[in-house]
């Protein structure tokens, strides 16, 4: 009796081990930005996500989310993230709806505010596994992914020259290229 029900949990086992084997094998798990997510994906991947950055036990912001900080988190997003994340003027550019997941759009919305700065700090310094989010460390200092972090954190109450940094900014030349309409070629007689 014993030795049945061993041999049929084993047989269960490698059942489904095998079906997931089969369906990522044979092509039938999504793998296209457009295609929809596998059952529980964002649930897994959000909870190992919080889990990960909760682990890590990153120590408060050791910069203020102050004036001269929040203008210096302006720029810097304005040159790094707005092409995925949006600007005040362009909220939703269009390279954050090819992307899977979809990239936050921070002047959409509630962004990321109801995140601690230091949740914000995690994800600009390491980037998101196979979500399209890189890394920033090693391309900014500390200092300023921390700006940035306070930024994001604070978009929704941004003064008046943080705002007006990031318009006074030029768009970075992909979001100029995405929100400027193609060019048609003039007719030749």
């Amino acid at each position: 009796m014993l030795k049945s029900f061993v041999i049929g949990v084993l047989v269960g086992v490698l059942l489904l081990v095998g079906s997931v084997y089969f369906y990522f094998a044979t092509g039938m798990a999504p793998v296209a930005a457009a295609d929809p997510p596998m059952p529980f994906e964002k649930k897994m991947a959000s909870k190992a996500l919080n889990a990960h950055i909760d682990k890590q036990n990153i120590a408060s912001p050791p910069i203020p989310a102050d004036e001269p900080n929040l203008v210096a988190g302006a720029k810097i997003y304005k040159e790094q993230c707005a092409v995925c994340h949006g600007t005040i003027d362009h909220p939703s550019p269009p390279l954050a709806d090819d992307m899977f997941p979809h990239a936050t759009l921070m002047f959409k919305g509630k962004g990321v505010t109801d995140d601690p700065p230091t949740e914000s700090y995690w994800k600009a310094a390491n980037g998101i596994r196979l979500s399209g989010m890189p890394g920033f460390k090693g391309l900014l200092t500390d200092t300023q992914l921390w700006q940035v972090a306070q930024f994001v954190a604070n978009t929704d109450k941004l003064s008046d020259s943080a705002k007006k940094m990031l318009a006074d900014q030029p768009l970075p030349a992909s979001m100029e290229a995405a929100s400027t309409p193609p060019k048609t070629p003039a007719k030749t007689k």
